[in-house]
């Protein structure tokens, strides 16, 4: 099949080498032992995560705090995702592409598929990010829709109204909905880059679905003695709270009304050059705190992210820093908002997209 294409802009070309150039000087200049924090939460989230398993294992009959540990579970769910997957999907962590992919496996462990997953990021999310029918991050579900063209349609036209019951259970849809239907069903967007799945991913995803589905729910009633009710609550409230952690994360970074949502021509012509369309589409977020960078991944330098992808998110604010300089002194655009800004804009952008008769979500990762 054949796919879009960005627009050659031999000046914009030109300005990113230089912007590329200066980005590699300056991570020169970095001490190389910054790598080794996000070494250390490899270890450390994973045990984290299962540590807090095993103590609510052991309160079966405190209700209370088998489900407040379960919610932690869901939060450091999240963390795993933004400070481990996501790096691990760019061999961004150790040098050793085996490493990488062993890492890559504790998405499989906690619910997630690493496999379609990293297909989704990787060939699509990074390559098309915000076209419609390429970018699987903002795939339209027929229940929130994210893109600007277009009328809505049913449940969309409340879209502003039903959000709050739909968002909670984004890692549900994730985990149970999508992963399926993006191995199973050819008219997803997945299939237009991922055209084969071996076998073997296919038996990986239902093993790995049903082992996680095995130690979250079943081994707390048949050998701890949790309750059923419990057990299913805790495993709830785990989903709940990691899906509404996961979008006050990752909803600021794309789909807002400043971003753009670029449509190809009949030729599969996109109206931007490569380096354009990534900082149209991208926003960064203003929180720069020792919590946003070490805890959240950096997450607040998305920009960074899209453009060099390749780099550890361990130098993000000294590669932002370039970015934002460059883009001044070249005119270029360069989006960054306040946290609860952009959470407002994207409730803005869901509104216009409900109620508009013209030109007035199925994920964000």
């Amino acid at each position: 099949m054949e796919k879009p294409m960005y627009f050659k802009d031999p000046q914009d070309a030109t300005l990113f080498n230089e912007l590329r150039n200066r980005v590699k000087d300056r991570v020169s200049t970095v001490k190389t032992d910054k790598e080794l924090p996000i070494k250390i939460k490899a270890v450390a989230l994973p045990l984290l995560y299962f540590s807090l398993y095993g103590l609510a294992l052991t309160q079966a009959s405190h209700s209370g705090l088998y489900l407040g540990l379960f919610a932690l579970m869901g939060i450091t769910l999240v963390l795993i995702y933004l400070n481990l997957i996501h790096e691990a999907a760019h061999n961004n962590i150790f040098r050793s592409k085996a490493l990488n992919r062993a890492v890559l496996y504790l998405f499989d462990a906690v619910g997630a598929n690493s496999y379609i997953w990293k297909k989704r990021h990787l060939v699509s999310h990074h390559a098309y990010p915000n076209v419609e029918g390429w970018d699987t991050d903002v795939e339209q579900s027929g229940v929130i829709k994210i893109f600007p063209h277009g009328k809505a349609r049913g449940l969309e036209r409340y879209q502003h109204r039903i959000f709050f019951l739909i968002y909670p259970l984004y890692l549900f849809n994730w985990m149970f909905v999508r992963d399926f239907r993006d191995f199973f069903d050819k008219r997803r967007v997945i299939s237009k880059t991922q055209t084969y799945i071996p076998t073997i991913e296919k038996v990986k995803l239902i093993v790995f679905k049903l082992a996680y589905f095995f130690y979250q729910i079943f081994l707390p009633v048949l050998f701890f003695e949790v309750e059923w009710s419990l057990a299913l609550s805790g495993w709830l409230l785990q989903i709940l709270v990691g899906s509404c952690f996961a979008l006050f994360v990752l909803l600021p970074l794309h789909p807002l009304p400043e971003n753009e949502f670029p449509v190809a021509d009949s030729n599969l012509q996109l109206p931007y050059s490569w380096v354009r369309h990534q900082l149209e589409v991208t926003n960064d977020l203003k929180q720069n705190n020792w919590f946003v960078r070490h805890i959240l991944g950096n997450f607040n330098f998305h920009v960074a992210h899209h453009l060099f992808p390749n780099y550890s998110y361990s130098y993000y604010n000294e590669i932002t820093e370039e970015i934002a300089q460059f883009a001044r002194e070249k005119q270029l655009p360069y989006k960054r908002f306040g946290l609860f800004e952009a959470l407002g804009k994207h409730y803005q952008l869901l509104k216009s997209n409900a109620t508009s008769i013209g030109e007035v979500m199925e994920e964000t990762m």
